[in-house]
């Protein structure tokens, strides 16, 4: 299985490209072999237009009047920024998601919140920590990992996304693999190989797809 993990820069480039990027953005997703992919910095329109048969939306801040933030980020997407509005997303390439959940980590200085679904009978959350503080970025951490390893019982896990940490430790998972800050840790699966993908000029983070195989000694366990 292969798990994607991309800060989308608010649908922006470096440098800035002066339009919208949406057809670009998922055409590059597209051309990348992921099965799980978790998104950060989206802006909150575009999930259903990306590639996947499924996918769940967890709205991050600075999206009031979001009808009016959209229109002028499409228009405006450098001048707008992280005013256009956020959200983290999680797409399947196949199947569908049977199971969601979705938990508040803090409203200030932004709200941020950590989400999972279940897919093919496996816990797979997303998170993008509080940035520019690193105690603040390990107790987002320590909330997501604490509230993933609820919602999934004895299944085994995946935690992902920008921790705006560079190094990181959640209690109950193991480091699969990450560049600068953004990470997949595991509970329950194998890592095998890690791939950082061209993406030309598009974000300020480079993706991450982590190779994860099942633990056939946790699986045997249950």
């Amino acid at each position: 299985m292969r798990v994607l993990t991309w800060n989308l820069y608010h649908g922006r480039a470096v440098p800035p490209a002066g339009r919208d990027l949406q057809d670009a953005f998922a055409a590059t997703l597209s051309g990348w072999a992921w099965d799980v992919a978790l998104l950060q910095e989206v802006p909150p329109w575009w999930p259903p237009a990306l590639l996947g048969t499924d996918h769940d939306t967890a709205l991050t801040s600075r999206n009031s009047l979001l009808p009016v933030r959209r229109a002028l980020a499409r228009r405006w997407p450098d001048v707008m920024r992280s005013s256009g509005g956020g959200a983290n997303a999680i797409l399947v390439r196949h199947g569908r998601i049977e199971a969601r959940a979705k938990r508040r980590l803090r409203l200030r200085p932004e709200r941020r919140v950590v989400h999972a679904i279940r897919w093919e009978g496996l816990w797979i959350a997303n998170l993008h920590a509080q940035v520019h503080s690193d105690e603040r970025a390990q107790a987002d951490i320590d909330l997501a990992a604490e509230s993933v390893r609820r919602w999934a019982g004895d299944a085994p896990v995946v935690l992902g996304g920008d921790f705006n940490v560079r190094r990181v430790h959640a209690a109950g998972f193991a480091h699969a693999g990450g560049h600068d800050v953004d990470h997949v840790l595991v509970r329950g699966l194998q890592p095998d190989r890690v791939e950082v993908p061209e993406r030309g000029h598009l974000s300020d983070h480079a993706p991450v797809i982590v190779t994860l195989e099942r633990n056939p000694v946790l699986d045997a366990s249950g």
